[in-house]
């Protein structure tokens, strides 16, 4: 088997890196919105904080392969570990499973980063971003990077999912990320469609308003179920979407566009408005 924190980076930047390309070129050939700040003055520090994600990953992988969710489904496997180890399934029965059990960890991860406040002081690094396309995707504090993968390695261990669903599932988390934060135009029709099943673009874009009401919604990464079925899923911003703002109230600068900044947002006071 691959070193477990060498798969986990192949896994983050491969798996996003194709979705990437082709969602960046569909916000520059057809934009939802129109960015209130251009690309060279956001994408340096959205990507030198997923450079420092990874970068995170890999020392856990480092210090100890089931500090990452692959070396933890390794683990789990080797051990017996794991509800999905004590039966006999259909190695897709069990894939799809995990994928389904894994996406609602995620959810649950979301909602928890929104409403115990120190996690929140974390997670508002990626509420920050006053733009919203592929790079707000990345736009994580990479304690908030290793805090996830912890979080993920405790279900792993729960569940037993085998290595290779833990794969598919990381593979989809990341590239459904960059496709619902990507500033894409989508057809309505086809936007309908969509999201009754994930969670698209428009869907998404709303979780990042400035208005709490909105930015407490719409949790999913991947699936919108969780949403609907737990009634925190709003269809659409209240002020359109072209003219919502998107961001903190409290931080509507280029001051988010900044490395040092972002990299310190945890520690600043919180503002009332959030």
């Amino acid at each position: 088997m691959l070193d477990a924190a060498t798969d986990e980076t192949v896994i983050r930047v491969g798996a996003f890196a194709v979705v990437f390309v082709v969602m960046a070129l569909w916000e520059v050939f057809a934009p939802r919105r129109r960015p209130r700040l251009d690309r060279i003055r956001r994408w340096p520090t959205n990507l030198a904080i997923v450079g420092l994600g990874i970068a995170t990953v890999r020392v856990l992988g480092c210090v100890a392969q089931p500090l990452v969710a692959v070396g933890g489904a390794a683990l789990a496997a080797s051990q017996g570990w794991g509800l999905l180890n004590l039966v006999e399934m259909s190695a897709w029965i069990e894939a799809l499973i995990a994928l389904v059990v894994l996406d609602f960890a995620i959810w649950t991860q979301h909602i928890a980063s929104h409403h115990i406040p120190l996690l929140w002081r974390l997670h508002r690094m990626h509420h920050a971003d006053i733009d919203f396309d592929v790079t707000t995707a990345l736009r994580f504090h990479p304690v908030e990077i290793g805090l996830s993968m912890l979080y993920k390695v405790i279900w792993v261990l729960a569940l037993g999912p085998s290595v290779m669903a833990v794969i598919l599932f990381e593979a989809i988390l990341n590239g459904c990320a960059v496709f619902n934060h990507s500033n894409a135009t989508l057809p309505p029709s086809i936007d309908r469609i969509l999201r009754a099943v994930i969670v698209t673009p428009d869907m998404h874009r709303v979780h990042h308003s400035v208005h709490p009401d909105e930015h407490h919604a719409n949790f999913g990464f991947n699936l919108s179920v969780w949403d609907r079925l737990f009634r925190t899923y709003v269809a659409q911003p209240a002020d359109g979407h072209d003219g919502m703002r998107i961001g903190l109230p409290a931080w509507q600068s280029e001051a988010p566009a900044r490395l040092g900044w972002s990299l310190l947002l945890p520690f600043r006071a919180k503002p009332p408005a959030e």
